[in-house]
C-alpha cells in the first residue's frame, strides 16, 4: 500500500536516575560516597533512505519511543544509554510540525539524518557532589525527561521528470516503456491510483527518475475525480512531461486537455508552469489523431523540440522522446 501522509507522535528517552550509595568494604574504614550517574536516554532519530519510497511503514504504528536510560548503581557505575531509535523514512519526505504545518525538516538527500527528539540527560549520582567540604554527600538528582513531539510526515516524491496527463493518455504505458517499472495498464480510466516512480541508466551510467502520477481531470482542484493531491510528488521535477491523448477516443481533444491540464496545475502551484516542459501527443497511430494534432497545432504555437508525437503501445517516438530528456538532463548538470 502507497501512504504518503502519516501523524504520529514520538518521544526520546528518558535519562536514567543518580543513585545515593555508600561505599561498605572490609579493611576501608571510611567508605565515602560511590553513587553512579545515570545513563543518557536515547534520542529518536529519522534517516532517509533511497530504497524506500512509502511511509507505509508508520501506517498502524502511531506513537514511537525510543528506549530510557539505565539509573546507575554502586561503586560509581554509570547507568547505561538507551539506545538511539532510527527511523527509516524515504527521500523526500517532509517532516512538519502537526499542530502548525511549520516544516521542522526536509530530506533531499540519501543516508541524511535528522534528531527529532533529543534524550534526556542522565542525574548525577551522590559521588559527583563530593567537595573537599562536603565529603558524604546525601544527594542525587533525577534524570531528564527526553524531548516529544507530534509530528506529520508528508512524502514529496524526488524525481528528475514528472508524467502529468488526464486518466487514460497513456502515462503508465509510457513510463513501462521508458523505465523497468511495471505500471498497472488497463483500458479505463483511473487505473493508475498512486505514483509510480522508475528510472532508467544513460550512457554515463547516471540514473534520471521519472514520476507517474493518477490522471488529473477538470476541476480536480475542486477534489473531483482523484483530486490534485498527487501533484505534490512532481513539485521537485524539474521537467514536466505534458501527456495528450490525440486519439480523442474518450470524447476530448489534445488542445482542451492540454488547457484544462495548465489550469489545473496553475491553481495548484502556479511556480510549477515556469519550469522546463515538454508536450508528448500519444496515440498517434489512430486515424483521428490526425486531425486532432492539427488542430492542437493551430491553437498552440509550441516550438518542434518541445513537441512529440508517438504511440507508447506500438513503441513509435519513444527513442526520441528518450534522447530528449536525456539530453535536457545532461545540459541541466553540466550547468551546475
Amino acid at each position: 500500500m502507497f501512504i504518503d501522509r502519516v501523524t504520529i507522535s514520538l518521544a526520546a528517552g528518558k535519562g536514567g536516575n543518580g543513585v545515593v550509595a555508600w561505599r561498605r568494604e572490609k579493611f576501608i574504614p571510611k567508605g565515602g560516597p560511590c553513587g553512579g550517574n545515570g545513563g543518557k536516554g536515547g534520542s529518536l532519530i529519522l534517516q532517509a533512505d533511497a530504497q524506500i519510497f512509502s511511509l507505509e511503514w508508520f501506517r498502524n504504528r502511531k506513537i514511537l519511543k525510543a528506549e530510557n536510560g539505565v539509573n546507575g548503581g554502586h561503586n560509581n557505575r554509570q547507568g547505561a544509554n538507551g539506545k538511539d531509535l532510527i527511523l527509516k523514512v524515504p527521500c523526500g519526505t517532509l517532516v512538519k510540525n502537526a499542530k502548525t504545518g511549520e516544516i521542522l525538516h526536509d530530506f533531499t538527500q540519501d543516508m541524511e539524518k535528522w534528531t527529532v527528539c533529543q534524550g534526556g540527560k542522565g542525574g548525577r549520582g551522590n559521588d559527583s557532589f563530593k567537595t573537599p567540604t562536603n565529603r558524604a554527600p546525601n544527594t542525587c538528582t533525577l534524570g531528564k525527561e527526553g524531548e516529544s513531539a507530534e509530528v506529520e510526515l508528508e512524502l514529496k516524491l524526488i524525481a528528475d521528470v514528472g508524467l502529468v496527463g488526464f486518466p487514460n493518455a497513456g502515462k503508465s504505458t509510457l513510463i513501462t516503456k521508458l523505465t523497468k517499472v511495471k505500471a498497472k495498464i488497463a483500458a479505463y480510466p483511473f487505473t493508475t491510483l498512486q505514483p509510480n516512480i522508475g528510472f532508467f541508466e544513460t550512457e554515463d551510467y547516471s540514473r534520471i527518475f521519472i514520476a507517474d502520477i493518477p490522471g488529473i481531470i477538470e476541476n480536480a482542484h475542486l477534489n473531483k475525480g482523484l483530486g490534485f493531491e498527487f501533484l505534490r510528488h512532481i513539485e521537485r521535477t524539474q521537467l514536466l512531461v505534458f501527456m495528450l491523448d490525440a486519439s480523442g477516443i474518450d470524447g476530448r481533444n489534445p488542445a482542451d486537455d492540454y488547457r484544462i491540464l495548465l489550469k489545473e496545475i496553475e491553481a495548484y502551484n502556479p511556480e510549477m508552469l515556469e519550469r522546463p516542459n515538454v508536450v508528448v501527443l500519444n496515440k498517434v497511430d489512430s486515424e483521428e489523431a490526425v486531425e486532432h494534432i492539427k488542430e492542437f497545432k493551430k491553437k498552440f504555437k509550441i516550438p518542434k523540440l518541445r513537441l512529440f508525437e508517438i504511440s507508447a503501445t506500438e513503441g513509435t517516438g519513444i527513442d526520441k522522446l528518450r534522447n530528449a530528456i536525456v539530453e535536457y538532463y545532461q545540459k541541466q548538470y553540466s550547468e551546475k
